[in-house]
C-alpha cells in the first residue's frame, strides 16, 4: 500500500484564521486562539495520522514587521515554514488585498511547492463580495488552488483536507503513529496561560508576557503544575495580579479548566508573577524560551 506524508504549512497575516483552521484539521485544540494580532508566537505542529498518510500541519505566526528580537525570532518560524513545506496553505480573509510582507508573498507566487490558498471567513461577507475576492486571488495567485472556507464554522474544511492528502508526495512517516504534536506537554500549560491573558488584559500588558512552567508533576489522578508569568516592568506586575489578587485568580481558574479539558485529569494550578527586564530584546532569554535555535 502506498503511504503519503508530508508537511503542510500554514501562512498569512495575523488574525486571518490560521490558528482555528490547525485545530479544525487536527481536531484538537492545539493553537490558542484570540482576537489579539501576535496570539501565535511559535511554529505548532499538529499530526494527523490514518493507515497510508500522515499530515503534519504546521500553525506559524502572522506576517509583521519585526519591531523587536521576539518578533525577529517569530518571523524566523515563518521562514523555516517556507524551507520545508511539501505543501503551503497561504491563507486570506475577506477584505484583504496583500501580504504584509512583500518578500514572502514574492515566494508564494514563484514556489515550487504546491500552494492551496485559502479565502477564510466567508461566513461574515456577501456572495457578491466573495466572488469577487474568489476573482482577485485566482488572478494575483496563478499558481494556487484557491478554496473558499470558513474555518470557525468548519465549511469546506474536508474538501481542503482532502486536497492536501491529493497532494502530499508519497513518503514514509516522520513521527510515530499514535504522536499528535512536537511541542511538550509544558509548552500547552505556557500557552493555555497566556491565551487568558491575552483574553483579559489590555494595551501592552499580553505582548510583555511570557510563561513558564517551573514544575509538571503528572500523579494518577492529578498533575501538579507550578507556573510563572513574567512582565518586563513592576507596574505591569501589578496589573497582573489585580486588587488583592482578583485578575490572576481569574486566568488561574480559566487556564485550570481548559488544562482539565486537554489532560483528561484533575489539576493543581500554582501561578506567581515575575519582573524580567526586556525580555523580549534578549537573545539569552528568547533562546530559554524556545524563541531561538
Amino acid at each position: 500500500m502506498v503511504h503519503k506524508a508530508g508537511f503542510v504549512n500554514i501562512i498569512g497575516n495575523p488574525n486571518v484564521g490560521k490558528s482555528t483552521l490547525m485545530n479544525a484539521l487536527v481536531g484538537e485544540k492545539l493553537s490558542i486562539i484570540t482576537s489579539k494580532a501576535q496570539t501565535t508566537r511559535h511554529r505548532i505542529l499538529g499530526i494527523v495520522n490514518d493507515e497510508d498518510y500522515q499530515v503534519i500541519f504546521s500553525d506559524t505566526p502572522g506576517i509583521i514587521k519585526p519591531a523587536y528580537q521576539l518578533q525577529e525570532s517569530m518571523m524566523d518560524f515563518v521562514k523555516s515554514a517556507f524551507e520545508d513545506a511539501d505543501v503551503l496553505i497561504y491563507m486570506v480573509e475577506i477584505g484583504e488585498t496583500a501580504l504584509k510582507n512583500e518578500a514572502f508573498f514574492n515566494k508564494i507566487i514563484n514556489s515550487n511547492i504546491p500552494v492551496i490558498l485559502l479565502l477564510n471567513k466567508i461566513d461574515i461577507s456577501s456572495q457578491a463580495e466573495v466572488q469577487e475576492k474568489l476573482d482577485y486571488w485566482k488572478a494575483k495567485v496563478p499558481n494556487a488552488s484557491v478554496f473558499i472556507i470558513s474555518a470557525l464554522e468548519n465549511f469546506n474544511v474536508k474538501n481542503v483536507f482532502y486536497k492536501i492528502i491529493e497532494m502530499l508526495p508519497e513518503a514514509p512517516p516522520y513521527f510515530p503513529k499514535d504522536q499528535l504534536t512536537d511541542k511538550p506537554e509544558r509548552f500547552f500549560v505556557n500557552e493555555k496561560i497566556r491565551e487568558k491573558i491575552l483574553l483579559h488584559y489590555k494595551k501592552e500588558i499580553p505582548y510583555s508576557v511570557e510563561v513558564e512552567t517551573e514544575e509538571f508533576f503528572e500523579q494518577e489522578h492529578i498533575i501538579k503544575i507550578r507556573a510563572v508569568i513574567m512582565v518586563e516592568r513592576d507596574t505591569q506586575k501589578g496589573i497582573i495580579i489585580g486588587h488583592k489578587g482578583t485578575a490572576i485568580k481569574r486566568v488561574g481558574t480559566e487556564a485550570r479548566k481548559d488544562l482539565e479539558f486537554f489532560f483528561e485529569k484533575k489539576v493543581f494550578l500554582d501561578l506567581h508573577v515575575k519582573i524580567n527586564k526586556n525580555w523580549r530584546n534578549d537573545k539569552k532569554q528568547l533562546k530559554r524560551f524556545g524563541y531561538k535555535e
